[in-house]
Formats: structure tokens, C-alpha cells, sequence
């Protein structure tokens, strides 16, 4: 045990995590230069396209130090987005110490700040790395005054590498193998072994991703999860090499996995303590806290026959993702379908292109919502996040929406565009200091609706990519809320229903009449779309009908004629519009969710 270091890399996005967890296991010779290829542990295509890490990856690197001890070093590679952070809190479970990864021409950003507190809940020893260092920009003494005054951190400690070119590394690898603690526990106590992660395989069943505290594990024993009392008989333990590599056994300060052949993904669950049938261990490990979803939206699958594989699949994306919950919805105009909880729109985002890609459903999903408190006139209160669910107007007594602190950080440069922005959102106790010259901290409460849309792209496109924007949830106030219904020849269609603040819902209404009439096809007869509060309409748009010239083989004589044979059109057309029904195309619904106000 104190030749195992179990650390993980964390920083803000972009800041060169996954390049230098490649740089890592390059110099460790795991992987032969014909095999390797950049971004190794980002394994889904979805984090190659958009080249960022999605998923916490474990792997493990031996490595001869100078000293000419052989040490077996677990690294943990983290996603740096905001969305992310609950996969960053439970890599962060499994280790000793971090890396503190920063970039020395941006410096210290928002995230950054997020996951050293993240880090310091854990009580790991912290190295802060300044990557980067090739760049015609850099100014690493500057970066380094900034983790010394911003971040607290020693400065001795501070390691210098270029993550693209390899300089620094075995440095780096050094300064692990010196400065993080061995893990603690004993391999003679009874098994206690965490779950930090989940994979679904369909040959091999549940891969369960563990760091022993304490005890030993090997095949053929009986395995016990504490939270159910399911016992399970082990058929393989390994390591996470650069692919999984079987061995004899798993003791006290290992992270490696465990086979069972659990096909149950419902007994699963990260955090999860496991103990031996026949040896068990007296108290369960503490797990994880519970994490807050802060975006809402239903998803229904195209095709009804899909209803079936859509719960199966979800629960299988829950196993490797514990921050996604749903439960069962209807809907009038979609059928049945699921109710769903994300961290945020790339959250969103990602689960649904998992959905389409992984298990090769087509989805529509709804207008996503945040959870509001109702206070009613009876004393009760509701948690609404579906406008399905909002009460009568009449029995309301006061709304609460929930706010946030944000803290952004930007050049001074783009300081009135981010207040202009920012204003325009509803934000409330704005305040800013200058942790280094050029440089502004901004903070400000905002309304949670207001962010989840579009606000970190306009806060990127105003600070040209520059701006870092971190967020907690922060507490309820008072809101001015309504129901948005969205009606298509007089009908509402309950899945386009959003909750909008007064003050922005006829823009909101606007917004969704214009890009519904760019994506319904046009029909025999004319299409009102309108936006509605209550049984007030606040904006509206048509859908001009497709005519037929009935008046073609109508030349000469008398005008009444022709106004006969109008009006026999105009008769069945509007007969046609009583009984005409509007397909509504799937094009249509993730149009209104894409918001350019």
C-alpha cells in the first residue's frame, strides 16, 4: 500500500486535463505510439466531436521513480464543465490528492476556484500545476502570484509543464510519488469497498468501478451491497489499464473494478458501500451527497412502439450517470414519456444525443423548465416544474422562483457588455474587485430560468470566449410567473407549454410563433399560431393556405362568376379548418428550443 498514489486532474475548462493524463501515460509506456491517438481516455464519440470530457475516466500507471521504487499510480481524469461537477465529486471520492491544473495564459478562472473548494471538502493534498508554458503568451510568474494570493497554495509546490510537448512531465510524476499521501486502511479488516462509477455491458453486465477502503476482494467471493442486501458471486477483478486487465486480487487503497454479472442496473448505485456475504463489515461508507437537478424537460419517443426501450435505456444512462433522474409523464399531444432532471442545457444535451446515439431512439423533448414553489391560498405549496401541473391562477397566493450566485470572470475590457447582459437577465446585488490588474470578478444573484437558455453562449460571444462563469444554488424569492400556452389552430399544445416571468413572455410567445411558422408545412386552409396567458392571446402569426386558382377555366362574362366560385372555396375551406388536423413535425419543437432572444 505505500507504493499506490491514488490522485485525479482537475481545472477549469480547456485547461489541458485529458492532454496531460495522455502525456502521463505515454511516458508510463502503456500504450505503443502506434496504438495511441490524443484524448485516450475520452472514449464516447460524443466527447471526441466536441472535444470535451464528459466522463470521469479511471486508469492505471506504473512508474519507477528516482529513487528506484516501483509505485502504481491511479489517475483520474475530470470533465471541466459546470454541469459536470457531481462526475468531478465522486472521481474526487476515490483519491488521495489532485492536480490543480492551470492554464498560464488564461490563469485562474471560475471552475478552477469550484474545484479546489470541491477538493478541500475531499481533504486532498493539493499540487498546483501551471500547463501551457509553450504558448507565445504565457506569463507564467504571473499565474503563479495568482494560485500563491487567490488560491492560497504554496508556491514551492507549484510545478511547471507543457501538457502538448512532455516537458515537465516526469517532474509532475515526482512530485506525486513525494507529496500525496499513501492511501489508508488495512487489508486484514472485513471488506469495505466504495462504488464510484458504472458502466453497462451487454455481454458482461454491470461493470462496477471501486476504490477499496479496506479488506481484499477476489473471484469466487460473495459480494454484499449494503443499500439492498442483493448478494452477488464475483467473477473477475481488475485493473483499469489502457484496456481492463484481470488480476488475482484487489486489496485496502486499490481502485479498479469488479464483474458480478449483475444484470439488475436498479442494484447498482454509486456511492453504494460493498462488503463480503460471509465477512461483512459493520457500518456502510457515507456515499454521496444527494444532488440538486436544476433543469427540467420531458422526453417522449417519436414512435410510441419505443416507450419500453426508452426506460430501459435510461436506466442503463442512470447507472453512469447518477445527477440524470426521471419519472413517468403523459402528455395529450405526445403520448407517454419521461420526465427528466439535468445540471444544465449541455446536460441536456448530451443525454439526448446518448439517447439517439447509444440506443438508437428518436426523441422530441419539451421546453425546459427550472422547479418554482407555489404558496396557495389554502396554506399548501406545490413544486412545480411542468407547466402541465400549474395550478389555478385563482388559488395562487405568491410564486418563489430559485436564484443563483454567479461568479464570472472576464477581461475588464468586456465589464459593460456584462453588465448590459446581466441587467437584462434580472440580476440583483451585482458586485465586482479586481483579484489581478485586467482582470474582473464579477458576482450577481440571478434568476435560474434567466441562465439555463442561452446565457453562457452570450456570455461567451460578448467576451469573445474570455468569460468563466461558475454557479451555486442560491435560495427562493418572490416571482411574477405565468403559463405560456402555445396554440395551432386553436389548440393547445400542451408540449410547447412553457412557465415564463411576466415581463419576458410575450417576447418568449413571440419568439415561439415565429419559429413554429418557419418549420409547420403549409395546408389546404389557414393556420392561426398564437401565444396565450390565461385567456388572453399576446401574440400571434399565420400559416397562409396553399390555393388552388379556381378561377383558371373561368374567362370572360360576368365578375359574379368568379365571386361564386371563390366563395365556394372559401366555403370548404373553412369547413376543412373545423375538421383539419395539424401535424406538428419534430423539427418544429426543437426549433422552440432553441432560443435566440
Amino acid at each position: 500500500m505505500k507504493n499506490i498514489r491514488n490522485f485525479s486532474i482537475i481545472a477549469h475548462i480547456d485547461h489541458g486535463k485529458s492532454t496531460l493524463a495522455d502525456r502521463m501515460i505515454q511516458f508510463c509506456q502503456q500504450v505503443s505510439d502506434r496504438e495511441f491517438h490524443d484524448q485516450l481516455l475520452d472514449n464516447m464519440d460524443i466527447e471526441r466531436e466536441r472535444g470535451i470530457t464528459i466522463k470521469s475516466q479511471t486508469i492505471c500507471l506504473p512508474y519507477t521513480a528516482h529513487d528506484g521504487k516501483e509505485y502504481k499510480l491511479n489517475l483520474v481524469d475530470t470533465p471541466g464543465h459546470v454541469d459536470f461537477s457531481y462526475e468531478v465529486s465522486r472521481a474526487l471520492s476515490s483519491c488521495e490528492g489532485a492536480l490543480l491544473l492551470v492554464d498560464a495564459a488564461q490563469g485562474v478562472e471560475a471552475q478552477t476556484l469550484a474545484n479546489l473548494y470541491l477538493a478541500m471538502e475531499n481533504d486532498l493534498d493539493i499540487i498546483p500545476v501551471i500547463n501551457k508554458i509553450d504558448l507565445p503568451s504565457a506569463e507564467p510568474e504571473r499565474v503563479a502570484e495568482q494560485i500563491e494570493d487567490d488560491l492560497g497554495l504554496e508556491a514551492d509546490l507549484i510545478q511547471h509543464c507543457s501538457a502538448k510537448t512532455g516537458e515537465g512531465v516526469e517532474e509532475i510524476l515526482e512530485a506525486i510519488v513525494k507529496h500525496i499521501p499513501p492511501p489508508e486502511g488495512s487489508t486484514d479488516e472485513a471488506l469495505q469497498a466504495l462504488i464510484f462509477d458504472a458502466n453497462y455491458d451487454a455481454f458482461r453486465g454491470t461493470i462496477i468501478s471501486i476504490r477499496i477502503i479496506n479488506g481484499t476482494i477476489k473471484a469466487g467471493d460473495t459480494i454484499r451491497f449494503m443499500s439492498n442486501d442483493s448478494q452477488y458471486r464475483v467473477e473477475e477483478v481488475g485493473l483499469f489499464k489502457v484496456k481492463r486487465e484481470a488480476v488475482k486480487n484487489l486489496s485496502a487503497g486499490d481502485v479498479g473494478y469488479i464483474l458480478a454479472g449483475v444484470k439488475t442496473v436498479s442494484d447498482t448505485r454509486p456511492g453504494d458501500t460493498i462488503t463480503l456475504a460471509d465477512n461483512p463489515c459493520n457500518v456502510a461508507l457515507p456515499g454521496f451527497k444527494e444532488i440538486q437537478q436544476v433543469v427540467f424537460s420531458s422526453v417522449y419517443p417519436i414512435d410510441t412502439d419505443d416507450y419500453e426501450n426508452l426506460a430501459t435505456a435510461l436506466e442503463k444512462l442512470q447507472l453512469n450517470d447518477a445527477a440524470l433522474t426521471f419519472q413517468k409523464d403523459t402528455s395529450a399531444a405526445l403520448g407517454f414519456g419521461f420526465r427528466c432532471g439535468f445540471l444544465g442545457l449541455l446536460h441536456l444535451e448530451v443525454i439526448q444525443e446518448r439517447l439517439e446515439r447509444e440506443f438508437d431512439i428518436s426523441l422530441i423533448l419539451t421546453v425546459p423548465s427550472v422547479k418554482y414553489n407555489f404558496y396557495l391560498k389554502d396554506n399548501t405549496m406545490l413544486e412545480v416544474d411542468n407547466p402541465a401541473h400549474f395550478p389555478d391562477p385563482m388559488h395562487i397566493d405568491r410564486v418563489e422562483e430559485p436564484y443563483i450566485k454567479a461568479s464570472i470572470l472576464i477581461p475588464d475590457r468586456y465589464m459593460g457588455a456584462l453588465m448590459t447582459l446581466c441587467i437584462e437577465r434580472r440580476a440583483e446585488n451585482t458586485n465586482y474587485h479586481y483579484p489581478t490588474p485586467g482582470r474582473i470578478e464579477f458576482t450577481c444573484e440571478l434568476p435560474l430560468a434567466e441562465v439555463i437558455y442561452d446565457f453562457y453562449d452570450k456570455l461567451k460571444s460578448i467576451t469573445q470566449g474570455y468569460g468563466s462563469f461558475d454557479y451555486d444554488l442560491y435560495d427562493y424569492r418572490k416571482s411574477d410567473l405565468v403559463k405560456l400556452d402555445i396554440l395551432v389552430n386553436g389548440e393547445i399544445v400542451d408540449a410547447l407549454s412553457q412557465l415564463a416571468h411576466r415581463a419576458n413572455s410575450r417576447a418568449r410567445g413571440l419568439h415561439a410563433c415565429e419559429r413554429l411558422k418557419e418549420e409547420i408545412p403549409r395546408q389546404m386552409f389557414k393556420i392561426a399560431i398564437q401565444a396565450a396567458i390565461g385567456g388572453s392571446i399576446v401574440a400571434r402569426t399565420n400559416i397562409s393556405a396553399l390555393r388552388k386558382d379556381v378561377t383558371a377555366k373561368c374567362y370572360g362574362g360576368d365578375i359574379s362568376r368568379k365571386r361564386k366560385l371563390l366563395e365556394k372555396q372559401k366555403a370548404g375551406k373553412k369547413r376543412m379548418k373545423t375538421v383539419g388536423n395539424v401535424d406538428i413535425p419534430q423539427s418544429a419543437f426543437l426549433a422552440v428550443l432553441k432560443s435566440e432572444q
